[in-house]
């Protein structure tokens, strides 16, 4: 996964969701309830697919449409590219 606009890539594990395997590369992305309902990890996918843990996680139809994704809940089905303004790298990394 590559997350924009940083450029930072990570890789996301089979199984995985994109906030952990985010995590785990020393990157944090926005979130809070971690269960797809809370919202405040939505971000853009701007290529590639994914898969969701929960039936029907916190979008609407047209949020879907429009390529918004919870990477809380979100399995990687290809590699991606997410566009993710508020990520940040942990403890200060470049």
């Amino acid at each position: 996964m590559v997350i924009e606009p940083q450029g930072w890539e990570v890789e996301v594990p089979p199984g995985v969701t994109l906030l952990m395997a985010a995590r785990t590369s020393g990157v944090v992305l926005p979130s809070s309830c971690r269960n797809g309902t809370c919202r405040a990890c939505l971000c853009q996918l701007d290529s590639g697919q994914v898969t969701y843990l929960v039936e029907w996680p916190g979008l609407s139809a047209e949020e879907k449409q429009e390529g918004c994704i919870l990477p809380c809940v979100a399995l990687a089905a290809s590699p991606l590219t997410v566009r993710a303004p508020g990520a940040r790298r942990d403890g200060g990394a470049p």
